[in-house]
């Protein structure tokens, strides 16, 4: 049966000898947008965080899937089979990007906030959860029965909060949810060390990756995490899938969180459930196309880890020394100027709201960014001491430093007026 995932980009030689992988490229890097004085520019895609582009390979996977698309698990017939084989083998690129437990159940869902509900559905019943209030609302609002902790001042202090909150927890179940890298700030967490802690009290964590896995590995046995959600949009799989992977006894035991075909092992009087949490949570004709997508992104992605980290170090070191160098223009953080992050740089400028700071830039520059709270209401309070708003450059494949730079003379410019 034919491949229908990503082929593995081949490796090429520099002169001196030294092999490297090409940066994966995205479909629209270069496509021209208006500007307000009626020429064009080239787009500036600032904007990752929220959505990244396609990938060339994704859209290559999706096309060459095309010709087969048919019903999964549903079919005898060969465009079927073939359709249901790559489902299946997205499943297991899936499991081997995140480095899953190999009983770990990996579903499909349409995104992370499918994923955290998800999992909220399935926790037994008085779970106690415990959540920072810097979490996106995907990871903040499922919860039925949630500690909420301040947003901590230090990584140390975040393990101490979380190992606190856990220690002072009913007896029962517990989970401690957190992030891998702010969708605000760009910061990483010590999802490790929030691990040790929360298996030292009995409880299990959930990590939100969507921010962290279009940027960087991501673990799960090494860093002993038990779930995982992230999205395929995030992760240049603009194809309306999700992921929640981890333990399976928790999904395996909850109701379906949607009832219907593929649900069911058996239906009549009483009906009985699938066995397997993949089943069992995918009710109904699954997105086969977004896991194909999600797959070959993984498998796209997995090799060029290294040349990609670097060189969005490099992009993000560009843009932070830029900005400290407007002096009215200030970077939001939770922890110091040094923590690790990844592509995510939120800011005000003096003066200026922040729509019309996103909005000026588009049309005055081709720049895209995002204003608002990110989906972060609590967090961006926090960080603003109020209910004011903040801008958001995210870096990603497709950006260059000329986008960088263009941003940069754009705020000067701004901030002169």
């Amino acid at each position: 049966m034919p491949t229908l995932l990503a082929p593995i980009t081949p490796a090429v030689t520099r002169p001196e000898g030294v092999r490297v992988r090409p940066i994966p490229r995205v479909v629209g890097a270069d496509v021209p947008v208006p500007l307000r004085d009626g020429g064009h520019v080239p787009y500036a895609n600032l904007d990752y965080a929220a959505s990244a582009p396609c990938l060339e390979a994704v859209n290559e996977a999706v096309t060459r899937a095309l010709p087969y698309y048919s019903s999964v698990h549903r079919g005898a017939g060969y465009a079927s089979q073939v359709t249901t084989g790559a489902y299946e083998e997205a499943r297991e690129t899936v499991r081997s990007f995140l480095g899953a437990w190999r009983r770990s159940a990996v579903v499909f869902t349409r995104n992370t906030t499918d994923s955290m509900n998800l999992l909220a559905h399935a926790v037994p019943a008085g779970t106690s959860v415990v959540v920072f209030e810097t979490e996106h609302h995907a990871s903040l609002l499922p919860w039925k029965r949630a500690v909420r902790l301040p947003a901590p001042a230090t990584p140390a202090e975040a393990i101490s909060a979380a190992d606190r909150a856990l220690r002072e927890s009913p007896t029962g179940s517990r989970l401690l949810v957190v992030t891998a890298a702010s969708n605000v700030t760009g910061e990483l967490w010590p999802l490790g060390e929030l691990a040790r802690v929360a298996h030292r009290n009995g409880a299990r964590i959930a990590v939100d990756a969507a921010q962290l896995v279009p940027h960087r590995p991501l673990d799960m046995t090494a860093l002993d995490l038990d779930y995982v959600a992230f999205s395929g949009h995030k992760l240049y799989a603009p194809f309306g899938a999700g992921v929640l992977a981890g333990r399976a006894d928790w999904l395996r035991a909850a109701e379906p969180y949607l009832k219907g075909g593929g649900a069911s092992a058996s239906v009549g009087p009483t009906t009985r459930w699938a066995a397997s949490a993949e089943q069992r949570h995918e009710a109904g004709s699954p997105n086969v196309l977004g896991a194909i997508a999600l797959a070959a992104a993984c498998e796209t992605l997995s090799p060029a880890w290294a040349d990609v980290a670097a060189r969005e170090e490099a992009l993000v070191e560009r843009l932070r020394s830029g900005l400290a160098a407007l002096p009215h223009v200030r970077e939001l953080r939770l922890w110091g100027d040094r923590a690790p992050r990844v592509g995510i740089v939120s800011f005000i400028v003096d003066g200026w709201n922040a729509r019309d700071v996103a909005l000026t830039l588009s049309e005055e520059h081709g720049i895209g960014v995002r204003d608002g709270k990110f989906c972060a209401h609590p967090f961006v309070r926090h960080l603003l001491g109020g209910e004011r708003t903040a801008v958001r450059a995210s870096v990603g494949l497709g950006t260059s430093e000329e986008h960088i730079d263009r941003l940069l003379t754009a705020l000067a410019e701004l901030a002169a007026r």
